[in-house]
């Protein structure tokens, strides 16, 4: 069987030489290069400029009527990613180095050129900047991990309620397909001295370091207000201002949610601040939390409040907290989950696993797995927190 070959795609070369001799040599030298080259040529860098898009490389010379020096190289590097390759004459070779550590990818004298040295040079020149640039990107990108990773680190700390053998917390991300794109979902959970135990998860509108940056910030200012005893109350109030000293720009706002847990275990308080209402799991029963009292996202408005909503509950309750990351994902059909869908779906989970207070790490996994499995186009980052009151350990 007959393969058809496939032609090499030619080099796309700009000439920037106002000499016309000149240009005619180089066009002259290219003809006898075995690789197929489309030339095209301009007498300044100004012109230069506007024929950038495309290039693979620049053929330039260094002695033109509107550069002097390396102006004319630094500013075709700077508009574009073509390689460069300076002309120079017999007594420039010095200029010709000098053209290489400011940018270049290499350097020929003009008296010394002929066909076969002028089409590998360009060849090679092209390589090299492809080779720098993806090692170049490569590199940003190892970086924005790294500062990601530091980012996740203060989003997504580690819970701190001590030795309270009544309650467990679990937690869980997942990333929105935009992998590089750190979003501003973050989680928290503090055991007070009194014995108030209180949890957090929020989201900064938006994806990028500014918005991970305030969650940061956010997650950091709201464990020290209830570490420093600020009521309940009057936490939302203050993390608003926090927002709005810190945030990068006017329209950035975000969602909270805030349970607060009695010392008794026999109450929670939720504040909702434009969030999802959390799932809660008690007395054999699934459903959100009373979402009447929901205020609005914080940073919206200049002065705002927050209502609680006081929920009286029996020993074994759980709730969930979560971003809308969770319930805005979409089935094949365009059709997104929303929280009722999440109760219906923990509902079901629950009744399979009759144990699942024993792993709750694992109930949570896999009600994650199931929303993910049942609305598998998502975009948005998700977390979650269950913190669930362990029976055995309050009658203990």
């Amino acid at each position: 069987m007959l393969v058809a070959s496939v032609a090499p795609r030619p080099l796309e070369v700009l000439l920037v030489e106002d000499d016309d001799g000149d240009a005619l040599l180089v066009e002259e030298y290219l003809l006898d290069f075995d690789e197929p080259v489309n030339l095209r040529r301009a007498t300044t860098i100004a012109a230069a400029i506007e024929q950038l898009a495309g290039v693979d490389c620049v053929l330039l010379d260094l002695g033109l009527p509107d550069a002097v020096g390396l102006e004319g190289l630094q500013e075709l590097d700077r508009r574009g990613s073509a390689a460069i390759v300076v002309l120079t004459g017999d007594s420039d070779t010095r200029r010709g180095r000098g053209a290489v550590g400011a940018g270049a990818q290499d350097y020929l004298v003009k008296s010394q050129i002929d066909g076969r040295l002028l089409g590998r040079t360009l060849q090679y020149a092209v390589e090299r900047q492809r080779a720098e640039l993806v090692t170049r990107q490569l590199h940003e990108a190892r970086l924005q991990e790294r500062e990601n990773q530091r980012l996740e680190r203060g989003l997504l700390p580690s819970a701190l309620l001590g030795e309270d053998p009544s309650l467990t917390v679990s937690t869980r991300y997942e990333p929105g397909h935009q992998q590089l794109v750190l979003g501003g979902d973050f989680y928290d959970a503090v055991r007070t001295g009194d014995g108030w135990v209180h949890v957090i998860v929020g989201d900064v509108c938006g994806h990028g370091p500014d918005e991970a940056a305030l969650g940061v910030c956010l997650r950091i200012a709201w464990r020290t207000l209830v570490l420093a005893g600020v009521p309940a109350a009057q936490v939302l109030p203050v993390l608003q201002q926090v927002l709005v000293s810190e945030r990068s720009s006017p329209v950035l706002f975000a969602t909270a949610c805030m349970v607060s847990v009695a010392p008794e275990r026999d109450r929670v308080s939720v504040y909702l601040a434009g969030h999802p209402a959390p799932v809660l799991v008690a007395d054999g029963s699934v459903e959100l939390v009373d979402e009447s009292r929901r205020g609005v996202p914080l940073g919206v408005l200049a002065v705002a409040s927050w209502e609680a909503v006081e929920v009286v509950v029996r020993p074994g309750w759980a709730v969930l907290v979560y971003t809308d990351g969770l319930v805005e994902g979409r089935d094949s059909d365009g059709e997104q989950l929303w929280s009722e869908g999440l109760v219906a779906l923990l509902a079901r989970q629950l009744e399979a696993e009759q144990r699942w207070r024993d792993d709750s790490a694992s109930l949570l996994a896999v009600v994650i797995d199931a929303v993910k499995a049942d609305r598998p186009h998502r975009t948005d980052d998700l977390a979650a927190l269950l913190l669930v009151h362990t029976v055995d350990a309050e009658r203990r």
